[in-house]
């Protein structure tokens, strides 16, 4: 199950969504999205771990038909107060998530790997109850800024404390063991060290560096890919109860062809 925020760890998580860094990795999310998720407006989205709502409001203004899931209370409370009737919200984990096989176009996972034990059953999970793709969006282990969080959690950081940062070849390693060998696209997001984009304002984020297995931000795509597709039909025809069994028959038959055609 991983990290629940409480009201405690909340605290921590408001503190970290109000810096400088989310703030913009915010601001890049979109146009990350976009191009990788191509969402198309009316589409069902699942937001995995939809904490306050923060992508569930983008994703509105996308057009799409928004859902989100988390496992803390707390959480879900804000969001709602946030979107209201904008979006469907229900309490449960990503490893076990309260909702249909296939019942939504696309999931995401932004920011929520990091926090989960299980990280693989999640994964499974978002492909079963979503049809064309997954999107999944974490701060990169290998970047300068993961870097920084991994020691602060060393240091008893309570909210990277509790984290676990992956690259991209962790990430691609995980969808393969829960989806097989299917379509993956990726790119990553600010590449420049936080104390040093004033002076590199202009370079940062660059197509050349889209990417960059260093990139502060990953975001990653898997469409998934359907070998058999099958759809149950109502059997509506009521089976009337045999009045011979096979076996008898080929027993007469063999036994005595003409006591059969008396019978």
């Amino acid at each position: 199950m991983g990290l629940i925020f409480d009201q405690n760890t909340l605290g921590f998580y408001d503190s970290w969504r109000r810096s400088h860094q989310s703030r913009a990795i915010d601001k890049s999310t979109e146009p990350l999205l976009m191009s990788l998720l191509e969402p198309q407006p009316g589409e069902r989205v699942l937001d995995i771990g939809c904490g306050t709502g923060n992508h569930l409001i983008m994703f509105s203004k996308m057009g799409l038909d928004v859902s989100g899931v988390d496992a803390s209370p707390q959480m879900l409370e804000k969001a709602r107060a946030r979107l209201g009737n904008k979006s469907n919200f229900k309490l449960g984990t990503a490893e076990d998530l309260p909702f249909s096989d296939n019942e939504f176009d696309l999931a995401v996972l932004i920011n929520t790997l990091e926090f989960l034990d299980n990280p693989l059953s999640a994964l499974r999970e978002a492909g079963r109850v979503a049809k064309k793709k997954i999107f999944i969006g974490v701060l990169n282990s290998f970047s300068w800024n993961g870097f920084l969080k991994t020691i602060q959690g060393y240091f008893g950081d309570p909210l990277f404390g509790q984290a676990r940062l992956y690259n991209l070849w962790q990430l691609k390693s995980l969808l393969k063991l829960a989806y097989g060998a299917i379509p993956i696209s990726w790119q990553c997001v600010r590449i420049v060290p936080s104390f040093m984009e004033d002076t590199f304002s202009g370079k940062k984020d660059t197509k050349s560096f889209k990417h960059s297995p260093f990139g502060f931000f990953l975001g990653l795509s898997a469409t998934l890919v359907y070998h058999f597709e099958t759809g149950n039909l109502p059997l509506k025809v009521r089976l009337k109860t045999a009045g011979h069994s096979l076996m008898g028959i080929e027993t007469l038959q063999k036994t005595d062809p003409l006591e059969f055609k008396r019978r």
